[in-house]
């Protein structure tokens, strides 16, 4: 029960920092925390179920995979955008020049 509660928790606070943060990165951040609260979570639950522990860690080592390519294409768009525009608030970057 108190893994769920710690996964809800880290979930919310990746939420929050999403809905509140205008920064690129600190978004990015957010998104970070929910996937690895949700990956835990998924893992507990499957240990908890009584699923096989190694099909468990197999899928939550591809959830991992995926999320650090994701982080690392995100982090090379803010890179490449805050060169460009010299800009790192989301709101400066709503503009598409044709």
């Amino acid at each position: 029960m108190t893994i769920l509660v710690l996964c809800a928790l880290i979930f919310g606070v990746g939420m929050y920092t999403v809905l509140t943060r205008r920064e690129i990165i600190a978004i990015l951040a957010g998104v970070e925390l929910m996937l690895g609260s949700a990956n835990v979570l998924f893992i507990a639950l499957a240990s908890f179920s009584g699923a096989d522990p190694g099909v468990a860690g197999a899928i939550g080592l591809v959830i991992l995979v995926v999320a650090a390519a994701e982080a690392a294409v995100g982090l090379a768009l803010v890179v490449t955008l805050s060169r460009r525009s010299k800009r790192s608030s989301i709101d400066e970057l709503t503009e598409v020049n044709g």
